[in-house]
């Protein structure tokens, strides 16, 4: 678990897809990090900062999708901020965050 401006990230895996604005070509992704407010996501395709996309995230038999924005980028891929998001989107990311944190939390007692 990581401590940053961005807020509390958790390891994640999960496969992700990606829709660059003003295009309707899915990318496949990688998310391995996770936060209310965003996600790291592994893609082969490079991003740029400030780019604007929507990203899809599929796990546990459910499916999370946002329209986001590139805040960083790395090698490897790049950080995404969440914009506002549907009700029911909220609900799944904040279940599979609680998960990661009760996850974490048993590995730290273990």
């Amino acid at each position: 678990m990581n401590r940053e401006p961005r807020g509390l990230r958790f390891p994640f895996s999960a496969g992700a897809e990606v829709i660059l604005e003003g295009s309707r070509e899915a990318i496949p992704a990688r998310a391995t990090e996770l936060s209310l407010r965003g996600c790291f996501l592994e893609i082969p395709t490079p991003l740029t900062d400030q780019q604007r996309l929507q990203v899809k995230i599929l796990h546990s038999n459910e499916y999370f999708e946002v329209a986001a924005v590139v805040i960083y980028v790395r090698p490897d891929g790049a950080g995404l901020l969440f914009g506002d998001m549907k009700p029911h989107f909220r609900s799944v990311l904040q279940a599979w965050i609680l998960a990661a944190l009760d996850h974490q939390v048993k590995l730290t007692h273990s």
